[in-house]
């Protein structure tokens, strides 16, 4: 841990700056979630929409609890899995001093306890929360390692040093009528949360203006890219998973040999950031299994290959 770092990132938030550090799961573009000034700086920064919340992260659930009510599946949740990769879609309470510009006035604000060393160093050392997206320009590649972090933005923000260790965003649930609704795909799988609450309904949905990652171009390198390839064309780079005849003739990186998704998914947005910075034509994606994390892959993949 960078504790020169630590300290100046600590004293910038406290001075209403903005900051960018990591989380396990990706590197975050963080301010004082209570001011107002701060968060229209982040979507300044971002280059992002104003419909687009930003989700707040917290040092511990007393915290939360101070701004935000709670429901007894919402406390379950919370306990199996924070910190973590889980961010809870939360009512905020009337007294809450959380601004409301983060979630457009909304009464309802996505909540997580990050389980990265750094930034619950950065948290424990602050009175306030932290409201943080990813740390990259509006519709472009995810960061998980200092150096992916873009140049632009390297100028203009303090950068706490640092690797984020998952690799995909945070999963974000909505508890609604004892039914737990999936709002974003993420680091935790559907799989995982039916394991752990074996006998609660959980719902899929798409689309919802209470949870970050549902434009429909997103996570998208400078670069065209095509994926589910059966063929690499002559100017492209590829992205590899698994066993496979696929080859590049400039340059290939496999997000994992094995066929591992846990592997891949640590490696994802790295690896796209690399290949996105090699002089071609494009990036081919090879198939990746829809299945777990796949699932979560397929999606970010689905979005940086829009049109």
């Amino acid at each position: 841990m960078y504790k020169s770092d630590l300290n100046t990132g600590k004293k910038l938030l406290k001075e209403g700056k903005i900051v960018i550090f990591p989380t396990e799961t990706v590197f975050g573009l963080g301010g004082d979630a209570t001011n107002s000034k701060a968060i229209k700086a982040i979507y300044h920064l971002k280059k992002r929409p104003k419909s687009n919340p930003l989700i707040c992260h917290f040092k511990n659930i007393t915290e939360i609890k101070k701004n935000f009510y709670m429901n007894n599946l919402e406390i379950k949740l919370a306990k199996i899995f924070w910190p973590g990769p889980l961010t809870l879609i939360l009512e905020k309470k009337d007294d809450s001093k959380i601004s409301t510009i983060l979630s457009k006035k909304n009464k309802f604000v996505g909540c997580r306890i990050p389980n990265n060393k750094i930034a619950l160093s950065l948290l424990k050392s602050l009175k306030f929360p932290v409201a943080a997206p990813s740390a990259n320009i509006n519709k472009k590649i995810s960061c998980t390692q200092s150096s992916d972090i873009d140049s632009i933005l390297k100028k203009k923000v303090f950068v706490i040093r640092g690797k984020s260790n998952l690799g995909l965003e945070s999963t974000v649930l909505q508890v609604k009528n004892n039914k737990i609704h999936i709002l974003r795909l993420g680091s935790i799988t559907e799989g995982v949360i039916k394991k752990a609450l074996k006998n609660i309904k959980i719902v899929k949905k798409n689309s919802s203006k209470l949870s970050p990652g549902h434009q429909k171009k997103h996570y998208s390198p400078n670069l065209p890219i095509r994926i589910n390839v059966n063929k690499v064309k002559k100017n492209e780079v590829l992205l590899n998973f698994g066993k496979n005849n696929l080859t590049s003739q400039i340059y290939n990186l496999n997000l994992s040999k094995k066929g591992n998704l846990i592997e891949a998914s640590k490696n994802f947005f790295h690896y796209l950031n690399l290949l996105d910075k090699i002089k071609c034509k494009g990036i081919a994606v090879a198939r990746v299994p829809s299945k777990g994390l796949g699932i979560t892959i397929n999606d970010r993949l689905k979005r940086a290959s829009s049109k």
